[in-house]
């Protein structure tokens, strides 16, 4: 069941990735070459590579892929492309795991957690039928169907090291999205592509990820450039305004200040946007506005009964 023990191909091979198949658990930090500030650095991650992590989940999907092309009248010894396979990203910080007595190294007290969930294979086919589902995942928010990839004593507010041990995650997914994995399932090589989705992230995670300023921020939302008084004055009217390239694009501006305006002006241009944003997040469920809208609601039931305005 762990990764590392099956045989598989990529075409084009990946960027910087080892053609190696039996990869098992490695140190998270290998191809870093200074250590880290306050732990020792080879005790403070350990993770899969990627796509052998990837690859030991689709062997366990195996038998349901096979069902999944039968039950769709499709001849499996015909599909061997065409293959394309959603993943969901997911990452948390997983709070105090400090040793209560012990003696192991000094590491950080907090764990953060990145992982995946496979949560659709389908199958292109030629004919007019178009994407074919073979197989989607019955229970996509079970702790079962997720697969973990990195586990790291890092606390997640502390930005550098964080990105430090994902970025040959990061490194990793944008090859795997240039190429496909040539893999046996029911004993035929068959061609997988993978697309990636990162909504496994709570509001503190997206800001982490996007290169937004912490939950403090007078930029009270992770998906528009509303602020909290704006916010507070606009309960009904919202859209989807942020996006990952955008949020490059003022990070650069706030890191080279085209226009030499004062830190206000430059803040207030790039809307909250201050650290560079290394990892697509995919706008789920926001509560925050949701939040405010009920918070309004209450505010004016209290005033009422208070007022005794029955």
């Amino acid at each position: 069941l762990l990764p590392g023990f099956h045989d598989f191909e990529w075409q084009p091979a990946l960027k910087n990735v080892s053609p190696c198949c039996n990869v098992g658990i490695i140190n998270g930090l290998s191809g870093w070459t200074s250590s880290l500030d306050d732990a020792p650095a080879d005790t403070i991650t350990r993770r899969f590579r990627y796509d052998v992590a990837l690859v030991s989940a689709l062997k366990d999907l195996e038998e349901d892929i096979m069902e999944g092309l039968k039950n769709s009248g499709l001849d499996d010894s015909v599909c061997t492309s065409g293959f394309s396979v959603m993943i969901k990203e997911s990452c948390d910080g997983m709070g105090d795991v400090s040793e209560k007595h012990g003696g192991g190294p000094a590491v950080p007290e907090k764990a953060v957690r990145f992982s995946f969930t496979i949560m659709s294979v389908t199958l292109v086919t030629d004919n007019k039928e178009g994407e074919v589902s073979i197989f989607t995942e019955p229970k996509p928010n079970s702790e079962l169907s997720c697969k973990p990839l990195c586990l790291m004593f890092v606390d997640e507010s502390d930005h550098e090291t964080l990105t430090a041990v994902l970025g040959p995650i990061v490194a990793e997914r944008n090859a795997m999205k240039e190429s496909r994995l040539i893999l046996s399932i029911g004993g035929l090589g068959r061609s997988f592509r993978f697309h990636f989705r990162g909504t496994g992230y709570d509001e503190k995670m997206v800001r982490e990820m996007e290169g937004l300023e912490a939950s403090g921020s007078t930029y009270v939302c992770t998906l528009c450039d509303t602020t909290r008084s704006e916010a507070s004055q606009n309960m009904v009217l919202h859209a989807i305004t942020r996006s990952h390239d955008e949020n490059l694009e003022r990070y650069e501006i706030w890191r080279k200040n085209p226009y030499s305006e004062s830190v206000d002006e430059l803040r207030d241009r790039v809307k909250g946007v201050s650290a560079k944003p290394f990892m697509e997040t995919q706008p789920t469920l926001d509560a925050l506005h949701c939040d405010i809208g009920n918070a309004s609601e209450f505010y004016k039931i209290f005033q009422d009964e208070i007022g005794e305005v029955y």
